[in-house]
């Protein structure tokens, strides 16, 4: 019998959400779709609106926060997200807004969420490891860098959805302005395929049940190309590492 499962609506620049589900509880990561394009993909992967028990919000960017509020206010659900996200969004009088701390853990239902600050150009971002009894699920997007304590929070997981938004080559030869594209290179920005590659190193894969690239740009990268970082550190194999796409996301995966 599976203990978590786990899935996305889809992942990218034109919006991002992830499931995570664990008995009646099934939490939303971030919310980056109108609210009904959202009851779409939820019923494309089984799933009523009014199951989802609460929306936890990374940063206040609007591929990850645009329907948050809305979906909330509408279901009645619990928005997490920390203070400065909210105040970013003029959100402190939102009625469904859980204000949480950026580096203390905090339970919706069955599952433990721990937020761990993350370097990224937004108010107060965070990403979350969300666990369930002893099984631990990373979810890894929108930080320029990583950190030491960014590494011992996610270097215990399950599973891990990890960001490899873009290929350096072709960011440097894109279309992009120049302030954009070191803003996307930056600290502060998002992790380059090298980068993600780099991460996953200091991670204990022989624990790694499952591996996602996430947050793959559009128009900066290329799905061969982070496959092609990743799989000279992951020892099993290309086709073991599984993508979240934009316009689909991916469908439900098990860790038992």
């Amino acid at each position: 019998m599976s203990i978590i499962e786990f899935a996305s609506l889809g992942s990218g620049s034109k919006g991002n959400a992830t499931l995570v589900k664990a008995e009646d509880t099934i939490i939303m990561i971030d919310c980056g779709f109108t609210v009904k394009e959202t009851e779409i993909r939820l019923a494309a992967l089984g799933l009523e609106a009014s199951q989802v028990s609460a929306v936890l919000v990374t940063h206040e960017h609007g591929d990850h926060i645009k329907g948050a509020a809305p979906f909330a206010r509408r279901y009645k659900i619990p928005v997490y997200m920390t203070y400065g996200t909210a105040r970013a969004k003029s959100l402190e009088a939102h009625q469904q807004l859980a204000l949480i701390c950026s580096h203390e853990p905090f339970k919706v239902g069955a599952l433990s969420i721990q937020p761990v600050i993350v370097p990224h150009d937004a108010q107060e971002p965070v990403q979350f490891v969300v666990q369930y009894h002893n099984k631990r699920l990373g979810v890894l997007t929108d930080l320029g860098s990583y950190t030491p304590y960014v590494v011992n929070h996610y270097k215990q997981c399950d599973a891990l959805l990890l960001e490899c938004n873009h290929d350096l080559t072709m960011l440097r030869n894109g279309p992009y302005p120049p302030s954009l594209k070191h803003r996307v290179a930056g600290n502060y920005g998002h992790l380059n395929n090298q980068q993600a590659a780099d991460f996953l190193r200091q991670v204990d894969q022989d624990r790694l049940q499952h591996l996602v690239v996430s947050h793959v740009s559009e128009q900066n990268n290329q799905v061969e190309l982070a496959l092609d970082e990743l799989v000279q550190v992951c020892a099993k194999g290309r086709d073991w590492i599984k993508v979240a796409k934009q316009d689909e996301g991916f469908s439900w995966l098990a860790i038992n």
